[in-house]
């Protein structure tokens, strides 16, 4: 027998009209659909992907154990997810040993700090990869200005890190990125105005979306959206 492909998709920055010709087809006949999703939540790849699946669907949410519960530094953090995505991956590899092809619903592009990376490096079924258009992509379009120009250096951070390091790469850079905000946004506000970049720093909300919103960041409150995005403009050489 042959076995079935795992097709992690890329669903793009939320908006269905946005996702490849090619993600939606795949989306809109699978058979077994599989996205990853906070324990009593719907999850935000199913709530992109509503009313396209087929009534007979089989769908495999995948619950994740922690989220904010434990701190990143923590060794048990990583414990358990390796566990968790160990247990996803066996699942997904026993579909694929019948012969059954995988849809994994993923929000932005597949491998883009995106969960579905450690489904990827542990998978022993085949895998194909449909890309999407990144979150990041999606806010810098929504804010209705280019993110870099010429020779702009364009950094993506992540707010988790150390509060001096943001400060110093936000320093650093001609165009900034920020990702995973969320409780983080105190701290990144303080490294923004530490490296001098409060006035030009925008916060991107639910991009493409229909509650998208766009706020400087010296008016957003302390904790932010799960889809939120901190821009800082490139303005590099032009003709």
């Amino acid at each position: 027998m042959t076995n079935g492909i795992i097709h992690g998709v890329g669903l793009g920055p939320g908006a269905q009209d946005l996702m490849s010709v090619r993600a939606d087809r795949l989306i809109r006949e699978a058979s077994h659909v599989s996205y990853f999703r906070k324990r009593g939540k719907s999850g935000h790849a199913r709530r992109i992907v509503e009313g396209m699946l087929r009534p007979d669907a089989i769908e495999y949410p995948m619950e994740y154990p922690v989220t904010t519960e434990i701190p990143l530094s923590d060794p048990r953090y990583n414990e358990v997810l390796s566990g968790f995505y160990a247990d996803c991956t066996a699942h997904l590899d026993r579909l694929s040993a019948t012969g059954e092809d995988v849809v994994v619903l993923c929000e932005g592009d597949p491998f883009f700090y995106g969960s579905f990376m450690h489904l990827h490096s542990r998978l022993s079924a085949p895998v194909k990869i449909v890309p999407g258009i990144t979150g990041m992509s999606g806010a810098w379009t929504a804010s209705g200005t280019p993110i870099s120009w010429g020779d702009d250096v364009t950094t993506v951070l992540m707010a988790t890190l150390p509060e001096e390091e943001l400060a110093r790469r936000i320093r650093d850079t001609n165009a900034l990125v920020v990702m995973k905000i969320g409780r983080n946004l105190p701290k990144l506000r303080r490294a923004v105005e530490a490296a001098g970049k409060q006035d030009c720093a925008w916060l991107v909300e639910y991009a493409t979306m229909a509650d998208q919103r766009i706020t400087p960041l010296a008016e957003a409150i302390d904790v932010t959206a799960y889809f939120s995005i901190l821009l800082i403009h490139g303005q590099g050489r032009r003709p």
